[in-house]
């Protein structure tokens, strides 16, 4: 952690969440079942109060805290990093956007670790460009709708106990006809399916065959629902940099550790000018990351004006910086890196979807760009 951007009290904290994490989180993470939801764990997270942490009941979430508690837990355990996110993006529409009774229904069980959220807004034709989903809310009867299509690349699916789920109630194509919905999976017509990734985390389809909602599953308004997909993903964006920066991290110590002690042409590699300059990029190129994050997760927390133009900035720079890192330590370690269960093979798996979901690498240029536009209009 950098003492620059932190205050003791954080950088201590964020040192004991790595120590709880390696010890008492990364032991279930490894017993867990790839692309499952590992429900010890998400109970864990809930036991230990990190989720609670998602919900504070004295005022809305930091996200520079957020980002602290992301960054830590995925530096000793990515896929307690990852279930303790995902129960953040699925459950965060209701905070923002939710009843009273949705709230009190939901928010306390994802909290506690007894339910799994989901957030369904992906369809194989609708990913980077989100507004074009097709997911169809027909009417059905007085303030009801029935859903009919499918959902894909959705985390948590088709396991998670509830889903926040983004379909097309009418009006013009585009953002303006969409609605979100909480619904619960057992829910009639809806199923879906595992899908086998490259990352461990759990994700697959959902299928809607006529799965009845109604008024009281309305999240926010009708034909509001793209707004409520936004504003959650505009506080979780820069957070998912933070993952990053996590990742990057426990790839550079690790290929620190092995430059030290790994004994090549007559001395350890460390000694290699190409090697002792390849760790000084990665680790200047972290710290850039780290930094840019923060940057940006304390803008949003002000509430400054320039948020979009930064989260995406931070994460861009973060995820890319992480892909090159790990794939700078992989090459380090040599072919020990390659072989199944090695620390930097479950990062090189681990570290290449950030740079696609919530928003693709391509996607963030687009908003840096629409933004720095924006602000040079006379």
């Amino acid at each position: 952690m950098t003492a620059f951007a932190l205050e003791p009290e954080e950088q201590g904290w964020c040192a004991e969440l790595r120590a709880l994490t390696a010890e008492r989180l990364r032991p279930l993470a490894e017993k867990g079942e790839p692309g499952r939801i590992n429900r010890p764990l998400v109970a864990a997270l809930g036991e230990l109060g990190l989720l609670r942490r998602l919900f504070p009941a004295d005022g809305p979430l930091r996200a520079l805290g957020l980002c602290l508690l992301r960054e830590s837990l995925a530096q000793e355990c990515t896929e307690a990093e990852t279930a303790l996110a995902l129960q953040g993006l699925g459950a965060y529409p209701i905070v923002q956007s939710g009843t009273a009774d949705q709230r009190a229904r939901w928010i306390p069980e994802v909290a506690a670790g007894r339910a799994v959220a989901a957030f369904a807004l992906s369809e194989p034709g609708a990913g980077s460009d989100a507004a074009a989903l097709s997911l169809a809310a027909e009417p059905d009867g007085p303030g009801g709708w029935r859903l009919t299509g499918g959902k894909c690349w959705i985390s948590n699916a088709p396991e998670a106990d509830f889903a926040t789920v983004f379909a097309r109630t009418g009006g013009a194509p585009g953002a303006g006809g969409v609605t979100a919905f909480l619904v619960p999976a057992d829910r009639p017509g809806l199923t879906g399916a595992h899908l086998d990734m490259l990352s461990p985390h759990p994700i697959g389809t959902l299928d809607f065959d006529g799965v009845p909602v109604t008024r009281a599953d309305v999240l926010g308004t009708v034909g509001g629902g793209f707004g409520v997909a936004m504003r959650t993903l505009n506080l979780f964006r820069p957070s998912v940099g933070a993952f990053a920066v996590g990742m990057a991290q426990a790839a550079l110590d690790a290929a620190l550790a092995h430059a030290g002690t790994r004994t090549a042409f007559g001395g350890p590699l460390k000694d290699l000018q190409s090697v002792g300059h390849q760790l000084a990029e990665m680790a200047t190129r972290v710290e850039s990351a780290r930094l840019l994050v923060y940057a940006a997760a304390s803008a949003y927390d002000r509430a400054a004006p320039d948020i979009a133009r930064r989260s995406a900035m931070a994460k861009l720079l973060a995820t890319e910086t992480a892909q090159y890192v790990v794939d700078a330590a992989v090459q380090i370690h040599g072919a020990r890196a390659l072989r199944r269960g090695h620390l930097l093979e479950h990062l090189y798996r681990e570290v290449r979807a950030p740079r696609i979901y919530e928003g693709a690498t391509e996607v963030q240029r687009s908003i840096i760009a629409k933004e720095l536009y924006r602000a040079a209009r006379p």
